[in-house]
This record gives C-alpha cells, sequence and structure tokens, in this order.
C-alpha cells in the first residue's frame, strides 16, 4: 500500500510533465511520418531510437570518457569554489580582489576559452577538466558564499559571547546555513559539468560524446545527432538526480514535511 502510495504520489507530481513530452514526441512523430520535413533533417524519434539502439556500445564508450571528465572536474571545481568561499568571507580584501575576476570568467564563453586549452595542454582529458572546473566553480562559490552571508548576526553574537572562535562559529553556524545553497550551486555546475566537457571535445579530443557528436555531424547522420543529444540531456539530468539524493541523505531534516 505504501510503494502504490508512492507511485500515485510521484504520478501526481510529475503526470503534466510527462504528458507534456508525450505529446510532444507524438507531435514530432506525427510531423516525421507525414513527409513534411524531409527525414534527414527531423529524423522521427523512432529513428533516433534505432540509432541509439545501434550504435549503443560507441555511446557507452563515448560517455565513459565524458562522466570521467565530468567526474573529475565537477570535484575539483566544487572543492575549489568551496575553498574561495570560505577564503572570502573570511578575508574581506580577498573578497574584492577574488569576486570580480570569478564574474569575468563567467562572461567569457566556453568555446573561447577551450581552443587556448587545447592547445596549452594538449588533446588528453586535462584541458578538459580545466574548462569543467573554471564553468562549475563559480555557481558553487556563489552559493556556498550567499549562504555564509546570510547567517544571523545575532547568533554569531551570542556563540562569541559564550567563550565560541572562529572555527566552533563556523561549524555550528555557518555551515549550516550554507548547506542548502551550496546543494543549489552544486546542481547547478553538475550540469555545467556535461556540458563543458562535450564543448572541450568538440574542439580537439580523441573520445568523448563531443568527439562522437563532431564524427556523426560530418556524417550527416542526424538520427545519431539526436541520439547523443538526448543522451547528453539524460546524463545531466541524472547527475542532478544524483545531487538531489546526496542532498536528502545529508539534509533529512529539510524534507520531513515533504514526506508527511
Amino acid at each position: 500500500m505504501r510503494f502504490m502510495k508512492t507511485i500515485r504520489t510521484a504520478l501526481g507530481r510529475k503526470g503534466p510533465a510527462i504528458l507534456a513530452v508525450g505529446l510532444l514526441l507524438a507531435a514530432w512523430q506525427a510531423v516525421s511520418a507525414s513527409g513534411l520535413v524531409p527525414a534527414y533533417m527531423l529524423p522521427a524519434p523512432t529513428d533516433v531510437v534505432r540509432a541509439f539502439w545501434t550504435d549503443a556500445p560507441q555511446l557507452w564508450e563515448h560517455s565513459r570518457i565524458t562522466l570521467q571528465e565530468a567526474f573529475y572536474g565537477l570535484a575539483l571545481g566544487t572543492a575549489i569554489g568551496f575553498f574561495l568561499a570560505v577564503l572570502m568571507d573570511t578575508f574581506d580584501f580577498l573578497y574584492r580582489a577574488i569576486y570580480p575576476i570569478l564574474v569575468i570568467l563567467q562572461t567569457i564563453p566556453s568555446v573561447a576559452i577551450a581552443p587556448l586549452l587545447v592547445l596549452w595542454f594538449g588533446y588528453e582529458m586535462t584541458p578538459k577538466i580545466i574548462l569543467i572546473v573554471v564553468s562549475s566553480c563559480f555557481p558553487v562559490t556563489v552559493g556556498v558564499l550567499d549562504g555564509f552571508r546570510a547567517v544571523d548576526r545575532d547568533s554569531i553574537d551570542l556563540l562569541r559571547s559564550m567563550g565560541a572562535g572562529c572555527w566552533k562559529i563556523f561549524r555550528y553556524i555557518k555551515l549550516p546555513s550554507a548547506v542548502p545553497q551550496f546543494f543549489s550551486g552544486l546542481r547547478i555546475a553538475a550540469a555545467y559539468a556535461v556540458v563543458g566537457a562535450v564543448i572541450a571535445e568538440w574542439l580537439g579530443g580523441f573520445g568523448g560524446l563531443g568527439v562522437y557528436m563532431t564524427r556523426v555531424k560530418k556524417a550527416f547522420a542526424f538520427d545519431k545527432m539526436f541520439a547523443v543529444i538526448f543522451l547528453i540531456s539524460a546524463i545531466s539530468l541524472a547527475l542532478m538526480a544524483a545531487v538531489d539524493l546526496v542532498e536528502r541523505l545529508c539534509t533529512p531534516y529539510r524534507h520531513l514535511d515533504k514526506k508527511s
């Protein structure tokens, strides 16, 4: 009974989105089947599924490379972003010095940075990881920093009056306050990680979904092109869902009301 209730609740929440996607796929299939758009320009969803199934071994191998790059870059970007947020919150002169640089880096398109990184570091995994670090560091830094600065000052003054030092204030006040913003930034960074890896692979590499996309584009295999696009979207959604799961495990108290 509890399992069925969970399913009904999930369908109630996701039902409109599932219906909208189903209608979109049905309309897409109808347009492709009617011949209004040539099949080589807009392959039918069934052709995309067939291409995905046919090239599944290659897609899996390229996905493994892209996921490895995304994982390394996201892990480093998250650690660097958290460390920078702590530094900027602790030292105001570092905030004034570093924050503008982070903003400027975010205004530079990834496609403009990627060729330079490939030129400097070659075609291996290093330039991809660096690009992912640059793109994923900013949302984590901003989220954590906003969480630190949203702390109730009265709580800090109370701990100081009780003899608490900087470490205890950070552990018991600032860190718990920044947890929700940290996971919000991490969720955005997880989506950026896959996109950053694919963009870097477009401009040079020996494997990965970006390399696969370049090859099928040159072959005008648009059914395979759509297949890899959907796969990239699925991987990004899966990473974001993984972040949600980690957040629920780390902060179960924030979801008690939702469960009830």
